[in-house]
């Protein structure tokens, strides 16, 4: 499972397993100069996460629903992001799913208004880490693989259970 968390200037990213039991593979962010041209940003972006679905394999990406703000040049900013990805699942042949913050919180702390020191806590607990994920943009990516993994369970159990 590949986790996202969007954004241009910093993108966070976390690859987590879930088979047997829940582990973090690996997490981190791509950052790309404010500088550079938002084209040439694209292209760092989905030159990293292509290459981290051709390294890690994951079965699917979980991206975080983009959330309209006040600041409209941020949200497309980090709508050109989602959509980066979304491209790189699709190339290769990736389902993407998307939560909102709030289902993330909820999944990840039981509590849909969890701030970020909790949201990194119960991260670092349920993955079973030694410190806390850094930076932010990597927990909160670690956090929204972790909701769609408790989803994906979730749902197994219950088609198990049907049948």
């Amino acid at each position: 499972m590949l986790g996202i968390d969007p954004g241009t200037a910093r993108l966070g990213y976390g690859v987590i397993d879930s088979d047997f039991h829940v582990t973090a593979i690996t997490y981190g962010i791509v950052e790309t100069p404010s500088a550079s041209a938002m084209a040439d940003r694209l292209l760092t972006l989905h030159t990293a996460i292509a290459g981290l679905i051709v390294e890690f394999a994951p079965e699917c990406v979980a991206i975080e629903q983009l959330f309209f703000s006040r600041n409209v040049t941020t949200a497309l900013a980090v709508g050109q992001a989602r959509g980066v990805v979304m491209l790189a699942a699709a190339q290769n042949g990736l389902p993407v799913v998307e939560y909102t913050p709030a289902e993330v919180k909820q999944a990840v702390s039981g509590y849909g208004n969890a701030d970020k020191h909790q949201m990194q806590a119960m991260v670092r607990v349920l993955l079973e880490l030694d410190e806390l994920p850094h930076p932010d943009d990597a927990a909160d990516a670690l956090a929204i693989a972790l909701c769609h993994g408790q989803s994906h369970m979730f749902h197994d159990r219950i088609a198990l259970g049907a049948e």
